[in-house]
């Protein structure tokens, strides 16, 4: 029986040795954690790529009333909102102030500073609840939403998104009735709707406020949330919270 020999080693050349190598940047956490996250879940998770403040990006926290920014202020952040509610409002030349928009934890507050043609805040956003927020600075999340494709997507998913929900907002202001206007703004607040379980009882929220939200009177807030609740659509938990049932969709989708 023949051995063959062993294969010797291929020797290395000696210019290998002096090539220069070029070593790779360090990823960051956000990213490296974005990246692990996509492996195994291919739905991009904004919430990994915010949750790790650093350069240009702080955690802030606001308590209950506490304001956020103000309208006129330097637009040079933008919010997003971790845990907590926003109350997002505007006041008129003469001093009348409206509600807006109500925001909920995973969207962005004050998202419209990366506009250039938008220096000034053009809204007062203002916490109705404890909130965490993660700032980011202007310039940040430009860099980011360039560097990191996935995150851009959700990001102009999420733009979309809003545009659209202006665009039924004002359909609902000019061919509604105020009735149809505040059950469609209750069950917006139960996030019915929405991707997951709904938010079925809602924090403490003043009828003066829903009066603006939906543009009529305190007076009529009160006659329709007393027949609402009459009906079983509604009730209140705690004399605070409101409770809302899904059966008030038929106070929408009646004609």
């Amino acid at each position: 029986m023949k051995i063959r020999p062993s294969r010797a080693a291929p020797r290395r050349r000696d210019n290998d040795s002096e090539r220069p190598t070029t070593a790779r940047p360090p990823i960051p956490a956000s990213f490296a954690s974005i990246s692990a996250g996509t492996l195994s879940n291919p739905v991009f998770n904004p919430e990994l790529f915010l949750t790790n403040s650093g350069l240009g990006r702080t955690l802030v926290t606001a308590h209950k009333g506490q304001v956020v920014f103000s309208q006129g202020q330097p637009a040079d952040a933008v919010f997003y909102l971790q845990k907590g509610r926003v109350k997002i409002t505007v006041l008129s030349k003469n001093g009348k102030e409206a509600t807006i928009a109500m925001l909920s934890p995973g969207e962005f507050v004050g998202e419209d500073c990366i506009a250039s043609t938008i220096p000034l805040r053009v809204v007062t956003a203002t916490a109705i609840l404890d909130c965490t927020l993660l700032k980011i600075r202007k310039e940040e999340m430009v860099r980011a939403l360039h560097e990191e494709h996935a995150f851009s997507d959700v990001f102009v998913s999420y733009l979309l998104a809003r545009n659209a929900r202006i665009q039924s907002d004002l359909v609902d202001q000019l061919f509604n009735s105020s009735e149809k206007r505040l059950a469609r703004t209750l069950l917006l607040l139960a996030q019915f709707g929405k991707d997951g379980k709904p938010e079925i009882v809602i924090p403490k929220i003043s009828q003066e406020t829903l009066a603006e939200m939906v543009g009529t009177t305190r007076s009529r807030v009160s006659f329709f949330m007393n027949r609402f609740r009459k009906l079983g659509f509604i009730e209140y938990t705690g004399g605070t919270d409101l409770q809302v049932h899904s059966s008030l969709l038929n106070i929408v989708l009646h004609d």
